[in-house]
């Protein structure tokens, strides 16, 4: 949107009397509850990024009415500037994670995704979405966005609230430039989703990041399984009702132990979770507990169908290894290519942990390392280069349809789109004695057995914390391969490299002595063992590596949801059934001299919460003597063949 002499001179005046302006301000703590990328505005004032920000930029406070009267507390950061004629484009974030510190003299110690946006100049804004914080309303997780019939104008959604938003900003915030861009990690880049859907004119550029796209899908269950660390550690603090705006945040579980794989399994049933620890005051626990299926409830909080009618470009991020989502990037990327054509819509995927690309320079998770800063490498080759030609026209505007990290051989890549055209499923069977091969004839006829009992569930790593366990995603699985309740199956060494690129399907032939089981899969990339003269490994790195099981794909599926998510069935007892699902998009090279290796288990504690194995309408609602040892058995063979695609790019 271009501006009219008159918008300019309009501008100049209140450029003058803009900052004079004084809001009352509260102090306030900064959310406790909030991912660690998002607390990332609270270092030391020494900070010289700290320093830079309150040295150029002047803070405002303002309440924006939505259509329906509903006013949202909104920080404003703009330039200072002593030539009233420049203008600025404004990079808008919605959180319900709190914009505080709160305060026309208590300023954020970041505002842009990277210091390079600040040093540039933008109109920075951040937002509580209604009912959070000093926002009034009322607060929906996910709240269900509403499809708008020609000339209505209710009801309000977040697709509404951020168009109001964008109206006032242009209309009344001195200096913009007409352009607005949104951004944000996590939960904000939900908002950001939703922001574009009927995108206002003004909303030029937007990049959701790690955005939640289908909660069911998302943040807590893995094809139906719960997650149980995200369900109960978010909840037990954002969970809590806010009657009044405040600055405060709720107060955090107080763990009793580090060892959350032992506060878990004391926990016992789902059922004790309300009973012992939140007494009712978790709103979206007692959901959880009454919509354990993909019902209407789950349903109406998938935003992808609504990706509808969007004008912004729209870069979307997230990071391989992310375990709290790596789905909503991906599907969300899919959704908006599917139902705008004709949009620059591209994706970025890197080898980060949730909102890592934010955080730190990206060079390592783990013992996996990337051989140089990623993070940093993105943001000023991807994101910052994508909203300068959208809000200000600089450069060319080239973005690749997918930009992604290659890891295992450690470089990025662009491809015209994703999956990539040349990526070839190709079937790997489960064979006896562990054989993992491509020739179905070599895989054998009858079952690989293991016992699996849920009060001696496998962990997901050998970290000791109530947290989540971050770098769990390339941790050496060597700790769950010498487990007898966990099978494993090895490929040949490989003699030259190998490219997975895509999504992994996986069929699985089972059989139950229970009427009910988790499946899970591995994908995992197994270092050569190099030793040295009598047996010695030869030096530290090798001596790191060798032997290593690092894990690069894992997924799950709850046994009941193999015919349908909305109408879990149990298993026969005894009876052969096929289990079909998908793990998530990889990108990773093994090289030569590596094996791959699957390991089949049936439980991952805790991060997925334990099955029962007696089949339950509601496992929520199960009780003690529900939970039941089993037998489950993998079978091979022609009739049952039991395997993984894996896209290799040819």
């Amino acid at each position: 949107m271009m501006m009219t002499s008159k918008q300019c001179n309009r501008n100049r005046v209140l450029r003058a009397t803009w900052f004079a302006a004084i809001w009352i301000g509260v102090f306030g703590l900064v959310a406790q509850n909030r991912p660690a990328w998002a607390q990332l505005d609270t270092k030391p004032v020494s900070d010289p990024r700290a320093e830079f920000i309150r040295a150029n930029y002047t803070k405002s406070e303002v309440r924006i009415r939505m259509r329906d009267g509903v006013e949202l507390f909104t920080s404003i950061y703009a330039p200072n500037d002593p030539d009233p004629a420049k203008t600025y484009p404004i990079l808008l974030t919605r959180t319900p994670y709190s914009v505080g510190p709160y305060g026309l003299s208590a300023y954020k110690t970041r505002l842009g995704p990277s210091p390079e946006f600040e040093k540039n100049r933008y109109i920075f804004v951040f937002q509580d979405v209604r009912g959070r914080y000093m926002s009034q309303g009322e607060f929906v997780n996910m709240r269900p966005h509403v499809p708008k019939l020609p000339g209505s104008s209710e009801p309000i959604d977040e697709s509404t609230d951020t168009y109001d938003t964008i109206e006032y900003l242009i209309q009344s915030v001195p200096g913009n430039n007409g352009r607005v861009g949104q951004w944000g990690i996590s939960y904000p880049g939900f908002y950001t989703s939703a922001g574009a859907i009927d995108s206002h004119p003004a909303l030029r550029a937007v990049s959701p990041q790690a955005p939640i796209a289908d909660w069911f899908f998302d943040d807590f269950h893995r094809n139906g399984a719960f997650v149980l660390p995200m369900g109960f550690s978010f909840f037990s603090s954002f969970g809590k009702a806010r009657p009044t705006p405040t600055t405060e945040a709720a107060n955090g579980f107080q763990f009793p132990t580090r060892d959350g794989y032992q506060f878990y399994l004391d926990l016992g049933p789902l059922r004790n979770v309300d009973a012992k620890y939140f007494k009712d005051e978790i709103g979206f626990w007692n959901d959880l507990e009454a919509h354990p299926n993909y019902d209407a409830f789950w349903q109406a909080r998938n935003i992808l169908p609504h990706l509808k009618n969007i004008k912004a470009a729209v870069l979307t991020v997230g990071g391989w290894y992310d375990t709290e989502d790596l789905y909503g990037p991906l599907a969300t990327y899919a959704a908006i290519e599917k139902q705008n054509p004709g949009i620059q819509n591209s994706l970025v995927m890197g080898p980060w942990y949730h909102g890592q690309w934010a955080g730190d320079d990206g060079s390592k998770l783990g013992q996996a390392e990337f051989g140089f800063p990623t993070s940093l490498w993105y943001q000023q080759n991807v994101l910052l280069p994508f909203f300068e030609h959208h809000l200000r026209g600089a450069g060319n505007g080239y973005m690749p349809e997918m930009t992604a990290f290659e890891t295992g051989a450690n470089r990025w890549r662009q491809f015209a789109k994703w999956p990539p055209a040349n990526s070839v499923a190709t079937s790997y069977y489960f064979g006896q004695g562990g054989l993992l091969t491509t020739d179905a004839t070599q895989a054998g006829q009858g079952s690989d057995s293991y016992p699996s009992d849920p009060r001696k569930p496998v962990p997901y790593t050998m970290e000791i914390t109530n947290n989540w366990a971050r770098d769990y995603v390339t941790e050496d699985q060597r700790f769950a391969s010498w487990r007898p309740d966990v099978l494993v199956y090895r490929s040949d060494i490989l003699t030259e490299s190998m490219t997975l690129a895509g999504p992994i399907p996986v069929e699985l032939w089972v059989a139950s002595t229970q009427t009910d089981a988790d499946w899970v899969v591995k994908i995992i990339d197994e270092y050569p063992g190099v030793v040295g003269p009598a047996g010695r490994n030869r030096d530290a790195k090798e001596n790191l590596n060798s032997g290593r099981q690092e894990l690069v794909r894992a997924g799950v599926m709850r046994g009941r949801f193999r015919e349908s998510f909305t109408k879990p069935v149990p298993m026969v007892a005894g009876e052969v059934t096929k289990v079909n699902f998908e793990l998530s998009d990889i990108f990773h090279t093994f090289q030569p001299g590596h094996r791959i290796m699957i390991q089949v288990q049936s439980s991952w504690f805790p991060f997925i919460d334990r099955n029962p194995q007696k089949y339950v309408e509601n496992i929520f609602m199960a009780k003690d003597e529900d939970f039941q040892s089993a037998i489950h058995s993998l079978l091979r063979g022609p009739k049952t063949p039991s395997r993984i695609a894996l896209p290799v790019l040819k």
